[in-house]
């Protein structure tokens, strides 16, 4: 269990983290604070989920000097807002339009010890590097893209099906459908292969 503190200026805003976080069963919910005031917070958690607001840049060193690793959340995460935060000692740097499962696996992913942000962002970041791989000759679909990304955090068929309203049969065809397209036998293959395609976002 990941104890997890929620800060933004805004007090819907906080509310709404708080929410996420509570329902999520790996993660636990220990305080949130006004990012304004963040020297009189009090409670410091393993991973700080931060709402990124207008005064951002000036805030990520104080949060950053709290000791625990720290994911924003941007209205877009592109490298021209990444960049200074990673620079600062940010250690997760996403988009709010990420799924609840992305935030998830993103805490998970500082808590361990590594830095996040989206491939798009990483992209742009260092423009001048290699891609991870080539390019698949015939690309994912949004839909295989979406089992992809639950395969990634270990969720069984049954909880896919579930989770994106379809059969386990068409969960299982799209799961075939992603090892042939990936040239991979399994489900570990599968996502070694995709996150260095920076098809996942760890």
């Amino acid at each position: 269990m990941i104890r997890v503190l929620v800060g933004s200026r805004s007090s819907v805003v906080r509310a709404g983290l708080e929410n996420l976080v509570r329902s999520i069963p790996s993660l636990e919910f220990v305080g949130a604070f006004d990012v304004s005031r963040i020297a009189s917070a009090e409670l410091i958690g393993d991973v700080l989920l931060i709402e990124a607001g207008d005064s951002h840049e000036q805030e990520w060193p104080v949060l950053t000097d709290l000791q625990s690793p720290v994911v924003v959340l941007m209205d877009t995460a592109d490298s021209a807002l990444v960049s200074p935060a990673l620079r600062s000692g940010v250690r997760g740097a996403i988009s709010w339009g990420a799924t609840p499962e992305e935030i998830e696996g993103a805490v998970h992913a500082v808590s361990a010890g590594l830095v996040v942000t989206t491939p798009a962002a990483l992209a742009e970041l260092l423009p001048e590097a290699q891609p991870f791989a080539e390019a698949l000759e015939e690309p994912l679909s949004e839909r295989e893209l979406e089992v992809l990304n639950l395969l990634a955090e270990g969720i069984s068929n049954k909880l896919i099906a579930h989770q994106l309203s379809i059969s386990e049969h068409t969960v299982k065809t799209h799961v075939a459908s992603i090892f042939g397209k990936l040239g991979t036998s399994s489900r570990t293959e599968a996502v070694s292969q995709a996150i260095r395609r920076g098809l996942v976002m760890l």
